[in-house]
């Protein structure tokens, strides 16, 4: 197992790289003008130590210090508010992290559910339901999904926050606004939102796997011995069942984050879809910049747990 591991994460250093690089040249080294905007912006000020993104010089020599200062954390300052990107870094993320990771465990346990009963009692009333709640997930939009529950959930029956975000561990002075009662009553609709879009992919995923898995001779031998339904459930059904789904959960993890800016900008929260659109209006390639090597380097990080992931349920990946 160490030694599976150890390689996948020389696989995920040499994807940090490739990244890094594809993001410098997209930036910095790419002629447009609105990098030549933006440069001749900060340059006006290079005395102070704003620019520290030499995008004039070499093309090497300005990769190697823009991966050095990675390296630290130090991914230079904004052109235009002088804030440091790591500072916006810190204080957006956790927003997008919450929607994000939130989703995905309540879309995984949603299509769980319903893709395991589905397959337990198929053509029955509560598979037809499940069906229909597949085709309705399928056919939403984002953006209308996201007005339609605040609307109905937020604004006629008042059930939940339209718009808001309260931090997880620091509660806001003025408002008292925070802690993590607070902070999952404001992300019921953002997790919402991303569970009925991705759940209802993954309930016919598992709806199909299970009903697979079911016919394999290992579980009809497991069942002829007597052992409880339950333990055949648990310890053959899922387990091999679950196999394909981790392996595009750390796919659809990445296409989240990119679809988080929607939903972000629908409840309101604070989160790096936000600071991405300000800075494009403002041509602020550092804070562009910072946001996509860290999204980058967040979803290589997922892919990363996912394989471990995979590895754990397969012993057989690990041997290949």
């Amino acid at each position: 197992m160490a030694a599976y591991v150890f390689r996948r994460l020389g696989w995920a250093s040499v994807l940090v790289v490739v990244v890094t690089v594809n993001a410098y040249m997209l930036f910095y080294v790419v002629p447009t003008e609105d990098v030549a905007l933006g440069a001749s912006f900060a340059n006006v000020t290079e005395d102070t130590g704003v620019n520290r993104f030499d995008v004039n010089g070499s093309v090497i020599t300005g990769y190697v210090r823009f991966l050095g200062r990675l390296v630290h954390a130090d991914l230079g300052q904004s052109w235009r508010t002088r804030e440091d990107v790591s500072d916006i870094l810190a204080r957006s993320a956790p927003a997008t992290l919450s929607l994000l990771l939130g989703g995905a465990l309540v879309w995984t346990g949603l299509a769980l559910a319903i893709g395991v009963v589905s397959a337990m009692r198929p053509r029955s009333f509560l598979d037809r339901a499940g069906m229909m709640f597949v085709l309705v997930g399928l056919a939403a939009q984002p953006l209308w999904l996201g007005y339609v529950l605040a609307y109905l959930f937020g604004y006629r029956l008042g059930w939940t926050p339209i718009t808001g975000y309260c931090d997880f561990f620091n509660p806001s002075e003025a408002s008292e606004c925070g802690g993590p009662a607070q902070w999952a009553y404001h992300m019921i609709l953002p997790w919402a939102t991303f569970a009925i879009l991705f759940a209802a992919l993954y309930v016919r995923l598992i709806r199909a796997n299970v009903l697979e898995t079911m016919n394999e001779d290992y579980v009809r031998t497991a069942r002829a011995k007597g052992a409880p339904f339950s333990r055949v459930l648990r310890s053959h059904v899922l387990r091999n069942s679950m196999l394909p789904i981790v392996t595009i959960l750390g796919m659809d993890i990445g296409l989240a984050l990119g679809g988080a800016i929607f939903t972000e900008s629908i409840y309101g929260l604070p989160g790096l879809g936000r600071e991405v659109i300000k800075a494009y209006g403002r041509v602020d390639l550092p804070v562009i910049t910072g946001v996509v090597v860290f999204a980058s380097i967040a979803i290589i990080i997922f892919n990363l747990v996912v394989d471990i992931v995979y590895a754990f349920l397969d012993p057989r990946i690990k041997l290949s």
